[in-house]
């Protein structure tokens, strides 16, 4: 394949020039696509039973002709502070002590996975999120991957990845985790603005995190990751623009770059947060083309949707090479493949399968001490969706779709199955998104800034439910 053409990545215009219309025109609510169909989609006939069945089928490929390697993903849900914006599944608590029960429960939630699957199963990438995965002490960590070690067989070029909030780590700490072969780091910033930190609640300096990200290089972490918010309280464009360009001075390999949802109606942390303190939606759009200037300015590879990557990062060369994949933890270099996650809340896929674990801890912990996985809810894929998210995986990752290889591998005809969403696709290339052509559909270098629009015209779910305010915005 010719990436040169089937990737938008050389072409990019300067984020300045970006018409104000087709951004204000763009302003609206949609999924991310870490996967599809997305999470809210999961019924709860889709159970511990279906879920086993998915494992047992995964073990019996791998006898008779081997699987891919697996991705772990393990949710730790504790924080010490609630931070007002946050939309994740988490537990605030100042009691260290529920660390160590934790780690009974995902000890016993790991050995009911081997039970089906037997031990050893090769895996390539290991990420632990939250809440704060640095909630357990250097010591619980070292006992959890000493557990995932026994149960699993971590690759030698693994990417083995954790979530590090800079208020809960030091360079001690992060010596200590290298020690326990982490590769790869993300800090969470948000903003690096104090009326903004306090507004949320979520107070680190500047000079901490620049000390942490010198450790971390220092150490050798191949990928040194930052995380910020645009769009929460008392932000203005010029206080963003002043954090952008001191998340670009601490020189991260790379950076995601998230627009905040503001729905109170759902997460309850959100009512602190005063509405009036909110900019506006022209403030927020200015906060996106300074993030996107600013950071390609300073050498970044945009990667797609909020991401940027330096040019020598994996992230960046995967861009270029046309091999970036999608996964529940965003855009990754490694290559479709199972995933198994462990813990309160935790979402995984197994073959054509989603599952997400209970919600809460209790019910979390009860599934387990009665000897069951504490799935409650997921999909059974159909070959319809099969279909779309071959397709809406290929817009988000490569931003392009070939129709013959969509073809041969799921036995249609593009231009016949998907003949209102080709008209649908006729406004966008109005609009310079995207252009088609009899073989494929390409999106264009503009078209990439917004490709999540482009997407959801394949999204039959969506298309069938216009109730869209339960997504973050996409800009």
């Amino acid at each position: 394949m010719n990436t040169a053409t089937s990737q938008p990545t050389g072409t990019q215009p300067p984020p300045t020039l970006l018409p104000d219309a087709l951004l204000r025109r763009m302003d609206l609510p949609g999924p991310r696509y870490t996967s599809y169909p997305t999470a809210d989609r999961f019924v709860e006939a889709f159970g511990q039973h279906e879920y086993r069945q998915a494992l047992r089928q995964r073990a019996q490929g791998a006898m008779v002709g081997g699987a891919a390697p697996l991705s772990l993903y393990v949710h730790i849900p504790f924080c010490e502070q609630l931070c007002y914006y946050c939309a994740c599944n988490k537990i605030i608590t100042k009691h260290k002590s529920r660390g160590g029960e934790y780690l009974v429960d995902l000890q016993r939630e790991i050995d009911l996975h081997t039970a089906e699957m037997g031990r050893g199963q090769a895996v390539s990438q290991l990420h632990l999120g939250g809440g704060s995965p640095t909630f357990l002490s250097d010591d619980e960590l070292a006992h959890l991957m000493s557990l995932l070690r026994g149960a699993f067989r971590l690759l030698p070029d693994a990417e083995v990845s954790i979530e590090v909030d800079p208020r809960t780590a030091s360079r001690e700490r992060l010596r200590n985790l290298a020690a326990m072969g982490f590769n790869r780091i993300s800090f969470g910033i948000q903003d690096f603005d104090h009326e903004v930190q306090v507004a949320v609640h979520r107070i680190q300096s500047f000079e901490s995190v620049r000390e942490l990200m010198a450790e971390a290089r220092a150490l050798r972490f191949q990928s040194i990751n930052a995380d910020l918010i645009y769009g929460l309280p008392k932000q203005t464009p010029e206080s963003f623009s002043r954090t952008i360009a001191q998340v670009a001075e601490l020189r991260p390999t790379r950076v995601a770059m998230y627009a905040y949802a503001h729905l109170p109606q759902r997460f309850k942390p959100q009512r602190r947060i005063d509405d009036h303190a909110l900019p506006t939606a022209e403030q927020r759009i200015e906060m996106l083309r300074a993030g996107l200037s600013g950071f390609v300015a300073n050498g970044y590879t945009y990667i797609g949707m909020d991401h940027f990557a330096l040019p020598e990062d994996a992230l960046a060369v995967a861009k270029r090479q046309g091999r970036l994949h999608r996964n529940f933890q965003g855009y990754t270099t490694q290559p479709d493949c199972d995933l198994i996650s462990l813990g309160v809340s935790a979402i995984g896929r197994v073959g054509a399968t989603y599952s997400q674990n209970a919600k809460t801890l209790e019910e979390y912990h009860d599934a387990l001490a009665q000897g069951q996985l504490p799935v409650v809810r997921g999909l059974a894929l159909t070959r319809d969706d099969l279909l779309r998210r071959a397709v809406i995986m290929a817009l988000m990752c490569q931003g392009r779709v070939e129709f013959e290889s969509i073809e041969l591998a799921h036995l249609v005809k593009m231009r016949e199955v998907f003949a209102d969403e080709f008209e649908q696709l006729q406004t966008l290339q109005e609009m310079g998104l995207v252009e088609v052509n009899a073989q494929e559909i390409q999106v264009t270098a503009t078209g990439w800034f917004f490709v999540r629009a482009v997407a959801m015209v394949f999204d039959r779910h969506l298309q069938a439910d216009r109730t869209r305010e339960r997504f973050s915005r996409i800009i």
